[in-house]
């Protein structure tokens, strides 16, 4: 990887129809972002789909590249989207979604300062169709976050996470060494999460990385996504993986 390439941050974006007049919301969200000199961000959109319905709200900016492909689900969509761009680091952000001014900076700061974490994450706040946003208890504290400790907690909490995955901010290589997200019709970004902490330490970034946008579209809000049969087959999938991967001695980064 070349020096110019190894300084971008690669932002990737899974889109559909529905959620795509909110990327421009996105796009001024990332153009507000500020970082240390040599470094630049690559918004890399990938449609779930190859309809005329997104493409009209993609921006115009040569640091976006617009692609599209048969559907899969936002995870086949998110490892597609890696093909397109190179970096150092890959940072999701959901088309639906906003970072907070400064979330790169931070991310970047805490990975670049210390070669052995693997990932970074961030307080998430939730954001209302008002406008207003609400935050919830229980994120863990600023710092590091130690292997199995994510996993720790969600099996305890009936699956759910302290840590929001639409948070995270990974190294591109560890990101590709784990295949990207998990072929699941939900919830692939939860197993990739708990994938990240069973082989590598994280860090968690007490102050809002990430604006979360609540309306009445969103894939999660869906009927299908809480079906209990269906949720109960994923958790097993995610569960079992993160476990296996913390059983087998491999590590990030790995032993000199």
């Amino acid at each position: 990887m070349s020096a110019a390439v190894s300084r971008h941050i690669v932002v990737v974006t899974a889109v559909h129809a529905p959620s795509a007049p909110f990327l421009p919301e996105a796009h001024a969200s990332l153009c507000a972002q500020e970082l240390p000199g040599g470094w630049e961000w690559h918004w890399v959109i990938q449609e779930d789909g190859t309809t005329d319905a997104v493409s009209p709200y993609v921006p115009d900016d040569p640091r976006v590249t617009f692609r599209q492909g048969r559907p899969g689900g936002p995870g086949v969509a998110r490892t597609m989207a890696l093909a397109h761009a190179d970096g150092a680091y890959v940072r999701i952000l959901d088309a639906d979604d906003r970072l907070t001014p400064g979330a790169l900076a931070r991310d970047l700061a805490a990975l670049e300062g210390d070669r052995a974490l693997g990932w970074a994450a961030s307080r998430a706040l939730d954001l209302l169709p008002d406008g207003s946003t609400v935050g919830f208890p229980g994120d863990p504290a600023e710092g590091p976050v130690e292997r199995g400790a994510v996993l720790d907690f969600w099996a305890a909490n009936d699956f759910r996470a302290q840590i929001h995955p639409a948070t995270l901010f990974v190294r591109r290589d560890l990101l590709i060494a784990l295949g990207g997200w998990m072929a699941l019709p939900a919830s692939e970004d939860t197993g990739l999460l708990l994938a990240l902490n069973a082989v590598s330490r994280g860090w968690f970034t007490a102050e809002a990385g990430l604006l979360y946008r609540k309306w009445e579209g969103q894939v999660t809000g869906q009927a299908p996504h809480v079906d209990p049969a269906e949720r109960t087959a994923r958790m097993a999938v995610v569960e079992e993986r993160a476990r296996a991967l913390g059983t087998f001695g491999w590590r990030y980064p790995a032993a000199g």
